[in-house]
């Protein structure tokens, strides 16, 4: 009986050994995803890997703006009374990031993982808004760009 219960908890260790390293050699096929950023507003939420870039290396000026120009982007609705948090995972957060409103900076650069908005800000002409709709991005990086992460923003009153 020992002779049987030892033979098969070698099968087992061979079996829990081989599919650790099948694991393993499928994980290492993958690519390494981009960190996530994340806007909340109320109980919704969306959140999104990179638009353009989020592996590190600086972007170029014509890939930025081809990136601001994405239509693929995840959708929020926004009540103008509502609080809009903006969450980045730490390895954004360690690069700086700024909060971009159709383009243009809305925000200084943070290396908090969090920041607040209220949402009526992104529905107003006087930073820039236009219409019942608006492109927020969040920007890696303090001189150069290195990562773009796109959200659209659609009023909901």
């Amino acid at each position: 009986m020992t002779t049987l219960q030892s033979a098969v908890r070698r099968r087992r260790a061979v079996a829990a050994a081989g599919v650790v390293s099948a694991g393993l050699l499928v994980l290492s096929a993958c690519d390494k995803p981009t960190p996530m950023a994340t806007v909340t507003v109320g109980s919704d939420s969306v959140n999104s890997e990179a638009t353009c870039g989020g592996e590190g290396d600086a972007l170029k000026s014509s890939d930025l703006t081809q990136c601001l120009k994405d239509k693929g982007v995840k959708t929020i609705s926004v009540d103008p009374d509502e609080t809009v948090r903006f969450g980045v995972d730490p390895e954004i957060a360690d690069k700086g990031w700024t909060i971009l409103m159709n383009g243009q900076p809305l925000t200084d650069s943070s290396t908090k993982t969090y920041r607040t908005i209220p949402g009526s800000v992104f529905f107003n002409a006087q930073y820039g808004a236009q219409g019942n709709s608006t492109l927020v991005s969040i920007k890696e990086g303090d001189k150069d760009t290195s990562g773009l992460w796109n959200f659209k923003l659609e009023k909901d009153a």
